[in-house]
């Protein structure tokens, strides 16, 4: 399941992407099938064991190539551990409100971005985000350790790209249909996943996700700027005299 728009990074085999905060490396995994370079960094260390054997299986299987993946490494986003302006693109994808230091987490993905290149940061929408903060009290931090430490304002996540140095110059929702999923959710309690009602809805995400039959293709056009999960921002790093070339990454 993707949250942002591929096709607005104009990726080539040249590009090389850091996916901050890659989870399971969903988005990472896209990139490399894409033909890019790809680091996928990732604070929990689970998350790097999973995604580094992914990708593994993914170069065994012929589906990608091998020196796509520049690196798979734990780390934190408050403190990255690359030299000033060592992406083309930087990908951040529903971490931001997991940290309590989001400015300086944003500081530190404008840092490592070459001038001239692509930040893409998505978080949760705000609507959606109150009613799920307001149905249950184990949805978010202090219940959940490592949970969601604030609610986004709806332009708030745009100024704080604006105040660290970046263009803000596209923005849209995405996930309309997953919405209800999580409303639902906090409703019966957020760890009851195996409750009737989330269980059905889980299991038509997921025939969606696979199928993308039209009819929800066209529910989700609508309902995703309207009551869409994620709000999604697309960023640019301004050109400025000083250059620092793209530097390689080992892999790991």
């Amino acid at each position: 399941m993707l949250t942002l728009r591929f096709d607005r990074l104009e990726l080539t085999p040249e590009t090389l992407v850091l996916d901050a905060g890659a989870g399971f490396g969903r988005h990472a995994f896209e990139v490399a099938r894409r033909g890019a370079r790809v680091v996928a960094l990732d604070y929990e260390t689970g998350e790097v064991a999973s995604t580094r054997d992914t990708f593994a299986a993914m170069v065994e299987a012929g589906e990608i190539a091998g020196d796509r993946v520049a690196g798979v490494l734990r780390g934190d986003a408050t403190a990255l551990p690359f030299d000033d302006a060592t992406f083309d693109v930087v990908i951040t994808s529903e971490v931001l409100e997991h940290i309590p230091d989001d400015v300086t987490a944003i500081a530190e993905l404008t840092r490592v971005l070459r001038p001239g290149g692509r930040l893409v940061a998505t978080v949760p929408s705000w609507f959606p985000e109150v009613v799920n903060w307001k149905l249950s009290d184990e949805y978010h931090a202090p219940a959940v350790p490592g949970g969601h430490v604030r609610i986004y304002a709806r332009t708030e996540l745009a100024a704080k790209l604006r105040a660290a140095g970046l263009d803000v110059d596209g923005s849209h929702r995405a996930h309309g249909l997953h919405t209800p999923y999580w409303w639902l959710r906090c409703a019966v309690g957020p760890h009851d996943e195996q409750h009737a009602l989330v269980a059905r809805y889980r299991r038509f995400l997921e025939w969606d996700i696979v199928s993308q039959p039209r009819t929800t293709r066209v529910a989700e056009r609508v309902l995703g700027p309207l009551m869409g999960k994620s709000t999604v921002f697309y960023a640019t790093k301004p050109d400025t005299p000083c250059h620092s070339a793209t530097q390689a990454v080992s892999p790991t």
